[in-house]
């Protein structure tokens, strides 16, 4: 508990630090996000509006559908989702040029439904092995349903899995077709699946086959708090958040 004490203290101090001198009074800052950094993301941003006195207001959701909201012209302060696809918004003309800024790392992994049996993921041939025994497989439509689709095909399984697959819709995490049985293995983001109700997590893909996605984010164009969503930023990037990102299945930056 003091641990946890000293942590937020440190992590308020930090905010007040990082806070521009030029931001004054309380604002709103509006955010768009992916859902793979969610669970540390919520746990710190308390800490940050208590010390800055500004709010964050986010919306998560898949990326699909966070692209679909930005093609229909939603607008945000700032936007969180794979590093990729910020620098497709900075192209395109809708985050700023330079305004990327990495905020943590996820790998992919497995999980099952909790008291299930745990497979044998600790080699490729193993993780292989366990794909082709299993009766259904959830994936996603994010970045790690797309590195997966890919993988199958690589280990030479695509034909033989495709009858067992089920893809969930956007902003729908594989742990929910996990726990409630309908996908007997689920793989997505560990950040997204290690700590799902009703999912035992199994583990990360074997080093030789794992996919490391950046999250990052990027002012969008026209953005309203531009140094508040900044301070927001730093204090996301700042050593004092690490150990929420940690916490949850993530790698800072």
């Amino acid at each position: 508990m003091k641990s946890g004490i000293i942590i937020a203290a440190m992590s308020l101090a930090a905010v007040s630090a990082l806070l521009p001198p030029g931001i004054a009074g309380a604002v709103e800052i509006k955010v768009l996000s992916t859902q793979a950094p969610e669970e540390a993301y919520r746990e710190l941003v308390p800490q940050f509006e208590k010390a800055s006195g500004h709010k964050v207001t986010t919306i998560f959701t898949g990326t699909l559908d966070l692209q679909k909201r930005i093609a229909a012209g939603e607008t945000y302060d700032l936007i969180v989702m794979a590093g990729p696809a910020i620098d497709d918004f900075i192209e395109s003309g809708t985050i700023v040029p330079g305004s990327r800024v990495d905020i943590a790392k996820s790998g992919v992994g497995v999980g099952v439904r909790a008291g299930a049996p745990k497979p044998d993921i600790s080699t490729t041939e193993a993780f292989k092995k366990t794909l082709l025994a299993a009766k259904s497989i959830g994936y996603s439509t994010g970045p790690s349903g797309v590195y997966v689709t890919g993988l199958f095909q690589r280990l030479g399984i695509a034909d033989q899995i495709k009858p067992k697959l089920k893809q969930t819709p956007t902003g729908i995490f594989v742990g929910s077709i996990v726990a409630s049985g309908e996908a007997e293995i689920g793989v997505q983001q560990v950040s997204e699946m290690s700590h799902f109700a009703g999912v035992d997590y199994v583990g990360p893909l074997p080093a030789d086959i794992q996919q490391i996605t950046t999250f990052s984010s990027g002012i969008q164009v026209g953005a309203k708090q531009v140094d508040a969503a900044n301070a927001w930023v730093k204090f996301l990037t700042a050593p004092s958040a690490a150990p929420a990102f940690k916490s949850k299945g993530l790698e800072p930056g």
